[in-house]
């Protein structure tokens, strides 16, 4: 098995077992996070040397960079802040932002979905505004946050499996 195919698949996994913990007890527990930074550092040094190492290590560190300013509006959570700095660990900073990208578009289909399916459409788009406002000026808004149990929240482990999933599949299929 190639480097590149031995990386996806550990990479695929470590998705796939968030998107179920985050489906079945909506988090992505440190069990699962913290050693998928280590093993992603620890499996490109083994395949790839010093360079892996120094690509493992850019990936996650752009990764948490990246997404602190969601974690910190508690717009994701830590666990979703870990699990992509665990993805960008294992694939590092060229594929991580495609990965990004691919989630992001992914949980915006399922946010789509699940407004239009609860009927809160102009209440969500509203809230939506206040978040990004709130992201450009770093002002924590409690009422729109993980913290307020009313509103509707997404799994975001399941976006980003889906996400990685689609770009694994893109980047074996351009070979």
């Amino acid at each position: 098995m190639s480097a590149g195919l031995t990386i996806w698949s550990f990479t695929l996994v470590l998705t796939l077992l968030a998107a179920w913990t985050d489906l079945r007890d909506r988090k992505i527990p440190n069990w699962l996070t913290l050693p998928g930074i280590l093993v992603g550092i620890a499996l490109n040094s083994y395949l790839r040397g010093w360079h892996g190492t120094k690509q493992s290590l850019e990936g996650a560190g752009l990764a948490l960079l990246v997404i602190l300013p969601l974690v910190l509006l508690r717009a994701l959570g830590a666990g979703d802040w870990k699990l992509m700095g665990a993805v960008g660990a294992f694939l590092g900073p060229a594929l991580f932002p495609f990965i990004l990208v691919g989630s992001i578009f992914v949980a915006g289909v399922m946010a789509i979905v699940q407004m239009v399916r609860t009927r809160r459409v102009v209440e969500t788009i509203c809230n939506l505004a206040v978040l990004v406002q709130g992201f450009f000026s770093l002002h924590f808004n409690r009422e729109i946050s993980l913290d307020n149990p009313v509103l509707m929240k997404l799994p975001f482990g399941v976006a980003v499996a889906a996400g990685t999933l689609i770009c694994a599949c893109a980047a074996w299929w351009g070979r």
